[in-house]
């Protein structure tokens, strides 16, 4: 059974003395794709209509924006640090600065805090511009995602016992090496980088405009820090407007944003760890959770049993993916009582994203 708070801030947002970073969600779409279009593996990902699961959820319509094969990298996260870091070089290129996007950032190392799928898209990108990239993870992270990072040619340092305590380390390492931190996160201070980052998650909303046909009624989003979220969110509402409700999601043992809205301001949200490792973060984005305690309609939070128990379903109807991919998916399916407060029934038109593959791929 769900947790469900419903936001209320909509349509206001947090008091101004919350303490919030300065700044804001790009809303940039065609600027994100037209810089996209350049990447030489600029494929849309494709949208599932999966009608069959639907009828066994009783809502009248489920679409899955399926990011599995974003690039090869086997998730959205191929959209955001590996984009930032495009941005950086393009801008230079384009102000003079360096000849070539591929030597434009040489002699640069970029760091990030990661649990497996940020850091393959900051270990991707890096290279392709002339770059060094080094990932901190934390000890939770599974081997496979370290064995993939270091394919990639990323060095990867294991740092804490969770992503908050990778974070420090990374931070802690980019201020004495002159190195260029690199965060999906966002905080006071530190806004302009998680901005890019974000930005280029935009690249799925006008993908979704594009293909899906019927507007939905509902769009379920899973969020760690909360940045696939507030960008999905910006992309719902400018495609179709305040229509469609916005339902964000989090784990019981991480709901950094739900906990945050009860508060009326940023908080940590302190638990154990969650088996959905990418949503797993205890402090919210500043910027993604400025955004969504203005636009999202609902928090809901979802238990690890619930997320396994939904993987296992959906790999039953040939859906491969992890407890954090399939977050959003958990939440309509363990809906129950809370179902007619969130507004499902049979005529429900519901997105969700599967933001993973499995971790073994």
């Amino acid at each position: 059974m769900l947790k469900t708070l419903k936001n209320p801030f909509l349509g206001k947002g947090l008091p101004e003395q919350s303490g919030l970073a300065d700044g804001s969600v790009s809303q940039d779409v065609t600027g994100a794709e037209n810089l996209f279009r350049k990447c030489p593996r600029a494929d849309e990902t494709p949208l599932l209509i999966a009608n069959d699961l639907a009828a066994g959820l009783a809502i009248g319509n489920l679409a899955l924006k399926d990011e599995r094969q974003r690039m090869g990298l086997g998730s959205f996260k191929a959209l955001g640090a590996a984009y930032a870091i495009a941005k950086l070089a393009d801008s230079r290129v384009q102000g003079g600065l360096a000849q070539s996007h591929a030597s434009a950032l040489t002699g640069r190392t970029f760091v990030c805090a990661s649990a497996g799928n940020h850091g393959m898209s900051l270990a991707a990108g890096a290279p392709l511009f002339g770059a060094r990239a080094v990932v901190f993870v934390a000890e939770t992270v599974p081997s496979a995602f370290e064995a993939r990072l270091k394919a990639r040619g990323a060095d990867v340092v294991r740092a804490g016992a969770t992503y908050e305590d990778s974070m420090t380390a990374a931070q802690r390492r980019a201020e004495a090496e002159g190195w260029t931190l690199l965060p999906d996160s966002t905080w006071p201070g530190m806004t302009a980088a998680g901005h890019d980052v974000m930005e280029g998650y935009l690249v799925m909303a006008a993908e979704i405009a594009r293909q899906i046909k019927t507007p939905p009624t509902h769009v379920f989003l899973q969020a760690g820090v909360g940045g696939l979220a507030a960008a999905c969110a910006v992309g719902a509402r400018l495609t179709w407007g305040h229509d469609v409700t916005i339902v964000v999601v989090e784990p019981e043992y991480a709901p950094a944003l739900m906990a945050s809205i009860e508060a009326g301001k940023p908080v940590t949200a302190p638990g154990p760890v969650s088996n959905m490792g990418r949503l797993d973060c205890k402090e919210p984005s500043h910027l993604a959770l400025k955004y969504l305690a203005r636009e999202a309609d609902f928090f809901v939070t979802v238990s690890d049993s619930e997320a396994a128990e939904t993987v296992d379903w959906l790999g039953n109807n040939g859906i491969a993916t992890t407890p954090s991919g399939a977050g959003g998916i958990t939440a309509v399916r363990h809906a129950g009582g809370g179902a007619s407060t969130l507004g499902l029934g049979p005529e429900a038109r519901v997105l969700c994203y599967l933001s993973e593959g499995p971790e073994d791929v």
